[in-house]
C-alpha cells in the first residue's frame, strides 16, 4: 500500500506499529512519543498524526483532532482534512466545511479526497449547488480517481441533472473512448434528455466514436437522429451530422443498414411537402452525398436518382463529379423493386394535395393507374378503320354482344366474378346497372368505362381488353384518346381485311407509333366477306401483311373472319396473345405509364395555377360589378319605397283630411238644428242637458250612419290602390331578382315583400269603421253661458220677461243657433279622427316593413360580395408575393417524377442488357 493510500484510509500508522506484536496501537505510539521526546531534537509530528489516526478509528474524535492540530510538518494538510473528517463525524458539518476549504495542497489525491468528503457534507446540509460544484471539480481535476466519475454519473442521475450528466457522458466518452461511456451517452439521448441541447455538442464526441467503432456509431447516431425529429433543432442537427460525415470516408467494410434508411426516411419527409423548398433546399446536397456514401445495395438507386432528379431543378447543387457518380451509382445499381408502389404512392399524394387545393383532377387517370398497378393482367387496347369488324371480334371474345361500332366511349372489359360496371368522366364517376344505361354511357367519347364481367377468355389469359373507339379522322384519337393510350401494354390496329390498305391507314398507324413509340403495334384483319377463302382474298391478304411488314417489321398479324367457328377463332387468338405477350417487363413499363399520368397530372396543376389566378381576377371583376349593380338596385329599391310611401300616405292623408273638412262643415249644422229641442214649455233649468244630450246622440248617429260606411268604403278602395302599387313594386323586384339570378348563373337572390301589411291594414281600418263608436260626451251648452245672454236681451227686465215666456224660449233657440261651436266639434273630430291619424303616421313604417326582407336581402348579397372581393384578393396577393406555397410542391412532385423516370430509366437498361 503506497502512503497516500494509507493517508487515504488513515492507516499511516501502521508504519510505526508494523512488527510490534501483541500491543495495542495506543500504547505502542505512546511508548514511541516518549522515546522521541527524549531524543535531542525531537521530530513528534509523525507520531502525532498516526495516533490521531488511532483515536478516529476508536471514534474519539476530539483527541484526534487535538492530535492532528499539533501537527505540523508536511502532513499537515492531510491532518486538517482529517480533523474535517472528524467533525462531519460529529455532525458538525458548517465547521467540517470551513477546515475542508482552508486546505492548501499540491497533491491532486488530497485535492480530491477534500472534494469528495465536501461533495458529501454539501449532500447532508442539502446544498444541491455546492454538490454539483464539488463533484464537477473533481472531475475536473482528477477523472481517474476511483469512483469519482461513477459517483457523478449516480449523482447527476439522481437529481435529474440531465445537462451535466450529458455532459460527463460525453466529455468521458471523449476522454476514455470506452464504449461504456458511449453507451450511457446514448441512453440518455434515448430517453430524451438530450433533446433541447445543441446538436453540435456532440460533434466532436461522434467524431471520436466514427474512428473507434462505426456500429456504435451509427447507433448514436441515429438515436440523436430521433431525438431531434419534431424539434427546433432538427435542421440543425442535420446539417451537423451531414458536415460531420462530409469529413470522413466510411468505407465499404461495414454495412450502414440503418443510417441508409434513415437518410432515405429523412429525404422523404423533407420532400413530402411539408416543408418549403427554401427552408431545406440547404440541406439536400450534403445530404445526397453522404446518403451516397452509406447507402446499401438496395438503396442505391434510389440515392442516385434522387442526386440526378435534384440536379436537374437546381444545377449549381452538385459537382461534376457528384453527378456523375451519381450516374455510376444508378447504372451499376440493381433493380429497384419498389417503383411502381412508389409512383402511386406521388399520385396519391398529388391527389390528395389537388384535392385540399380544391381543385380536381381526372378521375379517369385514378382508374388507369389502379389499372396498371396489377401486373398480372396484360392490356391489349383495339383501335383502328374497321369498327363493324372490331366490334364483331370483341363480342366474339367476350361471348356477348356489348361492343357496338358505334361506341363513342373507351370500354375496358376485364374478368370477374361478379359484373360491375362504371363511367367515368373527367369529374365524375357513376355505377351502371342497367343494360340501357351501358349502351347510354357509350355514345359519350369523354367517358371510360370499366366493364368487370364473367369472360373465360379474359380469365385463362391473363388479359384486359380496351375497346377504343374506331378512327375515323387522323386527329381524334390524339385529341380525344390520347391518355388512353398509355393504358395499353399493347396496341391491335383493327384494318378491313375485305379491302386493299390504304396509305391513309398505315399512316393513322405510324401517328399512334409515333406517340407511343414504347407500345408494340400488332393488327387485326376482319374480313366479313363470306368469300375469304377465294383466291383474290388470300392475294388481298397477303398484300395487306407484306404492306404491314414493310411499315412495322416486328408485327404479328391476325386474321379474324366472321365466317370461322368462334371457337377455333378465339383459341387461335389466344395462341396470338401469349406470342405477343413474351418478353414484356411489365413491372418497368408499368411504371412508365404510371409515370405518364403523374406528368399528365402535374401539367394540370401547372396549367390550373395560372387559371386559378386568372379566375381570382375574373372574380374580383365580376363581383365589383356585382356589387356596382346591387348598389344600383339598393338605390333604385329605395326609390320605389320612397315614391310608395309619399303616394299612399298621400292618398291617405287627402281622404283623412277630406272628412275633417266635411265634418267641420256638417257637424255645426247638425248642432244648431238641434235647437229644435227648445219648445215654450222646454225648463230653462234643464233645457241645456236635454240638449246637451241630444246634439251627442245626433253627432254619434250622424257618424255611425252617415260617415262611417262612406269612409270604409273610401279607405277599402285605397286600400285596394295601395295594394296595386305594392304589388306592382313586387312584381318589379321579382323581376329584377329574375334578372339577377339569370345574371349571376344561379339561384342567388329573392326580393320577398312582406304581405302581412295589407293584412293589418285590412284588419285596422275594419276595426276603425265599425259602428258603436264611444265618442265621449261633448258640452255645447251650459246654464253658465245662457243666463248673461238672456240677461243682457232681456234689459235686466225680470218681469217682462216672466210674463213673456216665448220670446225667452225663442230668444234661448236663437242662441243655440247662433252660438259658434267649432273649437267644440275640433275636440270631437280629433277624438274621433286620432286613431286615422295614428295609422296614417305609422304607413311610413309598414311600407319601410314591406320592403324590409327585399333590403335584407340586398345587404346580405352585398356583404357576402364585398367578403368574397377581400377573400380573392387575399388569395390572388398571397398566390404573388408567395407564388411558392403553390408551387413548392408541385416542383417536389416534379423532382420525384424525374427521380422515378431516372430509375425506370436504368431499370430497363438492365433489362436490356441480360
Amino acid at each position: 500500500m503506497t502512503m497516500e493510500e494509507q493517508l487515504i484510509s488513515k492507516s499511516y500508522y501502521h508504519t510505526f506499529t508494523e512488527g510490534i506484536q501483541n500491543v495495542e496501537p495506543i500504547k505502542a505510539l505512546s511508548e514511541l512519543y516518549i522515546a522521541e521526546q527524549q531524543n535531542e531534537m525531537p521530530d513528534v509530528s509523525y507520531i502525532r498524526f498516526a495516533q490521531g489516526e488511532v483515536y478516529y478509528h476508536y471514534q474519539d474524535f476530539e483527541a484526534a483532532v487535538f492530535k492532528w492540530e499539533n501537527v505540523s510538518n508536511e502532513l499537515k494538510p492531510w491532518a486538517q482534512k482529517n480533523i474535517a473528517d472528524a467533525h462531519a463525524k460529529m455532525n458538525l458539518l458548517a465547521i467540517a466545511e470551513d477546515i475542508y476549504n482552508a486546505v492548501e495542497t499540491d497533491s491532486e489525491v488530497l485535492q480530491t479526497e477534500v472534494l469528495l468528503q465536501l461533495f458529501s457534507v454539501y449532500i447532508q446540509l442539502d446544498n444541491r449547488t455546492k454538490a454539483v460544484a464539488a463533484i464537477k471539480k473533481a472531475v475536473d481535476i482528477n477523472p481517474d480517481y476511483p469512483d469519482v466519475t461513477e459517483m457523478a454519473r449516480v449523482f447527476f442521475g439522481e437529481q435529474q441533472d440531465w445537462n451535466n450528466a450529458v455532459a460527463l457522458a460525453v466529455n468521458e466518452a471523449k476522454r476514455t473512448e470506452s464504449l461504456s461511456w458511449f453507451a450511457v451517452l446514448e441512453e440518455y439521448v434515448e430517453q430524451g434528455h438530450t433533446a433541447n441541447m445543441n446538436p453540435s455538442d456532440f460533434s466532436e464526441v461522434l467524431m471520436v466514436l466514427f474512428n473507434i467503432d462505426q456500429n456504435h456509431f451509427e447507433s448514436l447516431s441515429l438515436a440523436l437522429w430521433n431525438s431531434y425529429k419534431q424539434n427546433d433543432f432538427y435542421f440543425a442537427w442535420m446539417e451537423e451530422i451531414n458536415n460531420l460525415l462530409l469529413s470522413t470516408e466510411p468505407g465499404y467494410s461495414y454495412v450502414w443498414n440503418k443510417l441508409s434508411n434513415q437518410f432515405k426516411e429523412t429525404y422523404s419527409e423533407l420532400t413530402n411537402g411539408n416543408y418549403l423548398i427554401k427552408e431545406f433546399s440547404y440541406l439536400v446536397p450534403s445530404h445526397l452525398i453522404n446518403w451516397m456514401k452509406v447507402s446499401t445495395a438496395s438503396d442505391a438507386a434510389l440515392v442516385a436518382s434522387a442526386v440526378l432528379a435534384w440536379g436537374e431543378i437546381n444545377p449549381s447543387d452538385f459537382e461534376a463529379a457528384a453527378v456523375d457518380h451519381a450516374e455510376n451509382l444508378l447504372n451499376q445499381s440493381a433493380r429497384y423493386p419498389n417503383a411502381i408502389s412508389d409512383s402511386v404512392k406521388l399520385f396519391d399524394s398529388i391527389i390528395k394535395w389537388s384535392v385540399n387545393e380544391g381543385m380536381t383532377l381526372d378521375k379517369r387517370f385514378k382508374w388507369m393507374v389502379d389499372e396498371l398497378t396489377n401486373v398480372n393482367q396484360y392490356h391489349i387496347m383495339l383501335t383502328g378503320t374497321e369498327a363493324s369488324g372490331q366490334s364483331s371480334f370483341v363480342n366474339t371474345l367476350l361471348n356477348d354482344d356489348l361492343s357496338d361500332d358505334a361506341t363513342n366511349a373507351t370500354v375496358l372489359y376485364k374478368d370477374a366474378d361478379n359484373a360491375k360496371i362504371h363511367a367515368i368522366t373527367h369529374d365524375e364517376e357513376r355505377s351502371i346497372a342497367e343494360h340501357h344505361e351501358f349502351k347510354e354511357a357509350t355514345n359519350s367519347q369523354e367517358a371510360f368505362i370499366s366493364c368487370e364481367i364473367p369472360v373465360s377468355f379474359l380469365s385463362e389469359n391473363r388479359l384486359t381488353l380496351i375497346d377504343a373507339p374506331g378512327l375515323t379522322d387522323s386527329d381524334i384519337f390524339r385529341s380525344k384518346g390520347n391518355h388512353y393510350l398509355h393504358l395499353a401494354d399493347s396496341l391491335l390496329f383493327v384494318l378491313n381485311g375485305d379491302s386493299n390498305l390504304t396509305s391513309q391507314e398505315l399512316d393513322k398507324a405510324v401517328k399512334m407509333k409515333d406517340q407511343a413509340p414504347d407500345i408494340p403495334i400488332h393488327f387485326l384483319l376482319c374480313e366479313m366477306d363470306r368469300n375469304t377463302n377465294s383466291k383474290e382474298a388470300v392475294e388481298r391478304t397477303e398484300k395487306i401483311i407484306a404492306r404491314i411488314q414493310a411499315y412495322f417489321p416486328n408485327a404479328r398479324t391476325f386474321i379474324f373472319s366472321a365466317n370461322d367457328n368462334k371457337k377455333t377463332q378465339v383459341d387461335e387468338f389466344s395462341a396470338f396473345v401469349s406470342s405477343i405477350k413474351s418478353g414484356h417487363r411489365l413491372e418497368e413499363e408499368r411504371t412508365a405509364k404510371i409515370l405518364y399520368y403523374i406528368k399528365r397530372s402535374i401539367e394540370f396543376l401547372l396549367v390550373k395555377r395560372e387559371e386559378v389566378e386568372n379566375l381570382l381576377m375574373d372574380n374580383i371583376t365580376w363581383n365589383e360589378e356585382k356589387v356596382t349593380k346591387l348598389k344600383g338596385t339598393k338605390n333604385q329599391l329605395a326609390d320605389i319605397e320612397d315614391n310608395s310611401v309619399q303616394s299612399i300616405k298621400s292618398s291617405y292623408s287627402t281622404i283623412i283630411q277630406k272628412w275633417r273638412q266635411n265634418l267641420m262643415k256638417e257637424l255645426p249644422v247638425l248642432i244648431q238644428q238641434s235647437a229644435e229641442v227648445i219648445k215654450d214649455d222646454s225648463d230653462l233649468g234643464s233645457i241645456h242637458t236635454e240638449l246637451n244630450d241630444t246634439i251627442n246622440k245626433r253627432i254619434n248617429q250622424y257618424i255611425e250612419d252617415e260617415v262611417l260606411p262612406d269612409l270604409y268604403r273610401e279607405l277599402q278602395e285605397w286600400i285596394t290602390d295601395s295594394e296595386r302599387e305594392l304589388d306592382e313594386s313586387r312584381t318589379y323586384l321579382s323581376e329584377m331578382s329574375e334578372s339577377f339570378n339569370e345574371l349571376f348563373g344561379e339561384d342567388k337572390i329573392y326580393f320577398e315583400c312582406d304581405r302581412r301589411v295589407l293584412d293589418d291594414w285590412h284588419r285596422d281600418i275594419d276595426r276603425m269603421t265599425r259602428k258603436n263608436i264611444q265618442l265621449t260626451n261633448a258640452t255645447f251648452i251650459t246654464n253658465l253661458n245662457i243666463s248673461p245672454f238672456l240677461w243682457k236681451s232681456a234689459g235686466k227686465l225680470v218681469g217682462a220677461l216672466a210674463k213673456n215666456k216665448e220670446a225667452i224660449h225663442h230668444k234661448y233657440k236663437q242662441y243655440v243657433e247662433g252660438k259658434d261651436y267649432s273649437k267644440t266639434v275640433e275636440g270631437i273630430m280629433d277624438e274621433f279622427l286620432q286613431q286615422f291619424e295614428i295609422f296614417g303616421k305609422s304607413l311610413e313604417r309598414d311600407i319601410n316593413m314591406f320592403f324590409t326582407d327585399s333590403y335584407k336581402e340586398l345587404n346580405e348579397t352585398l356583404s357576402e360580395t364585398y367578403d368574397e372581393i377581400e377573400e380573392n384578393k387575399s388569395s390572388l396577393s398571397e398566390m404573388r408575393e408567395r407564388p411558392e406555397l403553390y408551387l413548392n410542391p408541385i416542383t417536389l412532385f416534379e423532382m420525384k417524377l424525374r427521380q422515378y423516370e431516372w430509375i425506370t430509366a436504368a431499370d430497363q437498361r438492365i433489362y436490356e442488357n441480360q
